[in-house]
């Protein structure tokens, strides 16, 4: 019997416990805050399109010139000269004065890739893979598609396949500029 008089008083001192939590002054105190206005939208710039005037053949003393400073003669058969799918000559594709030693830190992170008429990227670590670095193409055409190692050649970049077969050979023109030739001919230009 002295359990039976406890029940009813315990599920009324844990009701009132309960009625009491939801009364409390912390639940009701929360408050919504406006949500925030709308950003502007970015300016946009106006873009215009033009013709740029036909490349100049330079004149036999500018030539001359340019040997003297170690420049390599403009190749006859060049991309500028017939197209993006024209190949250019093994002689054209020379080693050309750069600003400082090449470097394997140097060509490490993302390039834009240019050749056979088509743009791709060209991601490169300095992970060891088959005789060389890891590369890898996104969106590539042709034998550039096959590239999975790159390497250092004295002043060339060497590309190749996963079998450690060439692909491409590219010499530094600019800081940020590379431009070579495929195995099969095609030009090819890495860019940052």
């Amino acid at each position: 019997m002295g359990n039976s008089v406890f029940r009813p008083v315990a599920i009324i001192l844990m009701a009132s416990i309960g009625l009491a939590g939801c009364q409390s002054s912390r639940i009701g105190a929360l408050q919504t805050q406006p949500s925030p206005a709308p950003l502007n939208p970015a300016p946009a710039g106006s873009v215009t399109a033009g013709q740029l005037p036909p490349p100049v053949q330079p004149d036999a003393q500018t030539q001359a010139a340019n040997q003297a400073n170690g420049f390599p003669d403009a190749p006859e058969n060049s991309e500028l000269a017939s197209g993006p799918q024209a190949a250019v000559s093994d002689s054209s594709v020379q080693n050309v004065a750069t600003s400082g030693p090449l470097t394997k830190e140097s060509l490490v992170g993302a390039w834009k890739v240019s050749t056979q008429g088509s743009n791709c990227q060209m991601f490169m670590a300095l992970t060891k893979w088959s005789g060389g670095f890891r590369a890898a193409s996104r969106g590539c055409p042709g034998e550039a598609a096959s590239v999975s190692s790159w390497n250092v050649a004295g002043s060339q970049v060497v590309l190749s396949d996963t079998n450690g077969n060439k692909v491409a050979t590219l010499f530094q023109s600019s800081a940020t500029q590379y431009n070579g030739q495929t195995v099969g001919g095609s030009a090819i230009s890495f860019s940052r």
